[in-house]
């Protein structure tokens, strides 16, 4: 008979943006790494269906699965960290639970209850949790992030749920809770007492934390260690430290330090075996002594908010330690381009990425940004948004059409080189109507797609509504641009290459969502090796 899954519960205290995606993730490794297989989902309390419609500036980066559900940016942090199977059933709102409730209930599935919280939302919540736990392959951990911070209003129908839950269970489940534990410079003292109030009003909702998890600036001392876990009632071996560090991939060689993996199994009655995080550690930095710098601008018009554009700058990392050089990125405002050119505060860098992205704040720039790329030689990657820029670009500049813009920029443009998918015209609804998800690529040969992939078929994940216009594409192709990457059947434009310049590429899908530490994505990889050795050739001819 097959053996239940363990659940695990990640909660935080105190404040909001301690990091419980990355301990999640980091947790899920080492479990990993203990031989065991685990499921992860994320439990957001807002009412949005998900985060889709929401601005970067609020939420930060919108991540897309495979199967094409658009979910909090920590999913990105699991992929990164973890195997574990991202799927519709790796993310919950509280708007999706709420929906789901009362379609049952216009449905008569409830056969005449009074619908409330209790049972029928917890219930749903509850079943949420199960289809996830099916993703799993064999025994192995199911791992549940709870979004928000203890007290909130807006979280109180989870932590229910998941306190009956815990009731209802045979098997064992933990509860883990981040918290933060503040240091007063001026005072020169460690305080525990958030970290107790914290812990004292899961408590009062029938939570009992298992373990402990504290951010801090530092280390906790063994005294405000024993304070934690005689006022908030863990055992010995239950509070662990979470300090700040410089690369967000040593979180799970911290916790390994630690031995957290330890005190997980053996409260659930297994036994921990050694393992060896090396090949983990190598991976995340740069490992040569003296590396070359690379120096990307991203031109984006998120730029203002750390983790708008979150997946590609860790995809950036990714490839620079796989290349050997050390990464700086430059972040550029297109909103201070005008007409008159790429200003010569941006130029000089080493490469040009220019991200996803909607509507027309910044356009223009971008589009200046492209331009000074392909004149100059300058190693350019475009992604979604970017590849339409290129194109844009392409056809005012080179083939002389003046008025060349996107519908979406422009809906009375008389060259729209880019235009609505044809499947998007009737929708009247923004939120999950895109094409999203994994979409077939097939790569021509030789082109600089095919080169990095070593494969003429990859599949990669989109979020888009506009495509390349087809009416154009023998006329780009004639003066120079190659559409190295189609659907399948030819139809879309999927990678459009500028062929006489050294590495300008640009994709319609979002390669940054398939990135890992330990599996660069190899088209960042290229266009990180593209931009050193224009580095490596500008130094040259100086």
């Amino acid at each position: 008979m097959d053996r239940v899954p363990i659940y695990l519960f990640v909660t935080g205290g105190v404040i909001s943006s301690l990091g419980k995606g990355l301990t999640a993730s980091s947790i899920g490794l080492l479990l990993e790494r203990q031989g065991y297989p685990v499921a992860m989902i994320k439990l957001d309390p807002y009412l949005n269906i998900d985060p889709g419609t929401m601005s970067p500036y609020q939420h930060g980066e919108v991540y897309v699965t495979t199967d094409g559900v658009e979910t909090d940016l920590d999913l990105g942090h699991y992929h990164r960290f973890t195997n574990a199977l991202l799927t519709k059933n790796s993310s919950a709102t509280a708007g999706q639970i709420y929906e789901a409730v009362l379609r049952k209930e216009r449905h008569g599935e409830y056969l005449g209850s009074t619908v409330q919280v209790i049972p029928h939302v917890t219930d749903e919540i509850k079943r949420r949790l199960r289809a996830c736990a099916a993703q799993l392959k064999g025994f192995g951990f199911v791992i549940v992030e709870i979004g928000g911070t203890v007290g909130d209003i807006e979280s109180l129908p989870f932590l229910e749920a998941i306190r009956q839950f815990r009731c209802e269970q045979t098997n064992p489940c933990l509860n883990l809770h981040v918290t933060y534990v503040p240091y007063i410079k001026s005072a020169g003292e460690t305080k525990t007492k958030p970290t107790q109030h914290s812990v004292q009003a899961l408590r009062q909702i029938g939570i009992f934390p298992d373990l402990i998890l504290c951010r801090t600036e530092t280390t906790v001392g063994e005294e405000e260690r024993a304070k934690i876990q005689l006022f908030c009632n863990v055992n010995e071996n239950s509070v662990f430290d979470l300090p700040d560090v410089d690369l967000i991939y040593d979180v799970p060689l911290v916790l390994h330090r630690q031995n957290v993996e330890a005190a997980i199994l053996g409260r659930v009655g297994l036994k921990e075996k050694p393992v060896d995080l090396s090949d983990w550690e190598q991976a995340t930095r740069v490992t040569k002594p003296h590396p070359p710098e690379v120096r990307i601008g991203v031109v984006g018009k998120y730029i203002k908010h750390q983790d708008a554009y979150k997946s590609l700058y860790e995809a950036l990392y990714h490839a620079s330690c796989k290349v050997g050089c050390k990464l700086k990125i430059e972040k550029l405002d297109p909103e201070t381009v005008d007409h008159d050119g790429f200003p010569k505060a941006f130029r000089g860098l080493d490469g040009y990425l220019i991200p996803g992205g909607f509507g027309t704040r910044g356009w223009e720039g971008k589009i200046e940004a492209a331009k000074y790329c392909r004149e100059d030689k300058v190693p350019y990657f475009g992604i979604c948004l970017g590849m339409q820029i290129l194109a844009v670009e392409f056809a005012r500049d080179v083939l002389g059409l003046k008025k060349a813009n996107s519908s979406e920029m422009d809906l009375d443009s008389p060259d729209p080189v880019i235009s609505l998918l044809s499947e998007q015209k009737q929708v009247k609804d923004l939120g999950g109507t895109m094409r999203l998800g994994v979409y077939p690529c097939h790569l021509a040969k030789p082109s600089k797609a095919y080169h990095a992939y070593g494969l003429e078929d990859v599949g990669e994940r989109h979020r888009h509504r506009y495509e390349f216009n087809n009416l154009y594409k023998a006329d780009f192709e004639k003066n120079g641009a190659r559409i190295s990457g189609t659907s399948p059947d030819g139809s879309l434009c999927e990678i459009m290459e500028i062929a006489d310049h050294p590495w300008m590429v640009g994709v319609q899908f979002h390669p940054e969502f398939a990135s890992k530490p330990i599996a660069p994505h190899p088209l960042f990889t290229a266009f990180i090796q593209a931009s050193l050795n224009h580095s490596k050739a500008r130094g040259q001819k100086a």
